[in-house]
């Protein structure tokens, strides 16, 4: 492939002056300009835009860090996420780790070597803490609330959003609630897990162990769910479930057993997404795809050398079929908004 030496040669100009249109510089005339276009053209010059990009300091590369793709809940994430960068001209490099902290280490190891300008975390294994020290090999933005002021984040109030489902799942005249976690050790996880202990300690409801279920993920997870639930001997009446994935396995299992889900039990999810309101699954409502919009618009500020910002979007719940006011009680919670369309 032609360099800018031989088009220089071709043009009848100096190397600078090659650089200079291949730059946009603006001071250059115009009948030089198009002598070098012409050269380029004739030569077949394609430009090496990562040896550009190496030489300016940057990978024109961001890094998103997620356990799996193969999930509703990141997938939204990415698309968001996706969409920005490629608006603004930017790829983008997928880390799966399957929560394994050794893989999120790769993918920071990846900053530090620049092969990426930045990384978004959309969920983690490591602590918050220790991943944000590698901030100065380059910005890192978080998709849930971490207390530093030195780093980006974007989120939900996940502990508001969990009052408001247990609050919702209490006016529907249920104590006895269980609730349905990916994982107990993540961020999200903790702040829902402390609502619950706080909700139940002022309904006077003491926990039964069994009502705190962790590892559900799929919709697979959602049947197998169901019928750890009828084995219970103190069957909960009401489940918030976390991912409504699950939400939509245990729905579909409780129907082929011919057990109507609505009064008891109740479940509540967590997302919102096409399959909970094809189901008709009440659920609370997340803007993932506006979360991950928004976590590439922290990164662009980052590089851009900005200050570090907090950011929280809103949430909502919406009732469907799947929790019923007892005994067609029209006490509601107020923050409540209904889905129209059921």
């Amino acid at each position: 492939m032609a360099n800018i030496r031989e088009i220089a040669k071709r043009a009848g100009v100096s190397v600078t002056t090659v650089s200079r249109v291949l730059n946009h510089h603006p001071y250059v005339k115009e009948e030089k300009r198009e002598r070098v276009l012409d050269a380029m053209k004739e030569l077949k010059y394609t430009r090496n835009i990562q040896a550009v990009h190496l030489a300016k300091g940057y990978s024109n590369m961001l890094g998103i860090v997620l356990p799996t793709i193969d999930h509703s809940y990141f997938s939204r994430l990415v698309t968001g996420i996706a969409e920005k960068a490629q608006a603004r001209g930017m790829h983008f490099s997928l880390f799966q780790t399957g929560y394994d902290p050794l893989k999120e280490k790769e993918a920071l190891m990846s900053l530090k070597e620049r092969r990426v300008d930045g990384l978004i975390f959309c969920s983690n294994a490591l602590s918050d803490r220790d991943i944000s020290r590698w901030q100065e090999f380059g910005p890192i933005i978080f998709c849930h609330p971490v207390p530093s002021e030195n780093c980006s984040t974007v989120s939900i109030a996940h502990d508001q959003a969990f009052k408001e489902g247990l609050h919702h799942l209490a006016a529907c005249g249920h104590q006895r609630i269980a609730i349905v976690l990916a994982r107990i050790e993540g961020t999200n996880s903790q702040s829902r897990l402390q609502a619950y202990q706080n909700m139940m300690r002022s309904l006077g409801q003491e926990i039964d162990e069994e009502w705190i279920i962790e590892g559900k993920l799929t919709l697979f997870d959602g049947k197998q769910l169901f019928a750890e639930w009828q084995k219970m001997k103190n069957r909960p009446t009401a489940l918030f479930i976390t991912n409504d994935d699950v939400s939509a396995g245990f729905l579909l299992e409780a129907q082929r057993h011919d057990i109507k889900v609505g009064e008891s039990p109740a479940i509540l999810g967590f997302q919102n997404d096409q399959l909970s309101e094809a189901l008709r699954i009440s659920s609370i409502d997340i803007p993932l795809k506006r979360m991950g919009q928004e976590a590439f618009d922290l990164f662009d500020q980052a590089i851009k050398g900005e200050a570090p910002e907090k950011r929280m979007l809103p949430f909502r719940l919406i009732e469907r079929s799947t929790t019923v006011f007892k005994n067609n009680s029209l006490t509601h919670v107020s923050s409540v908004l209904y889905d129209k369309r059921d």
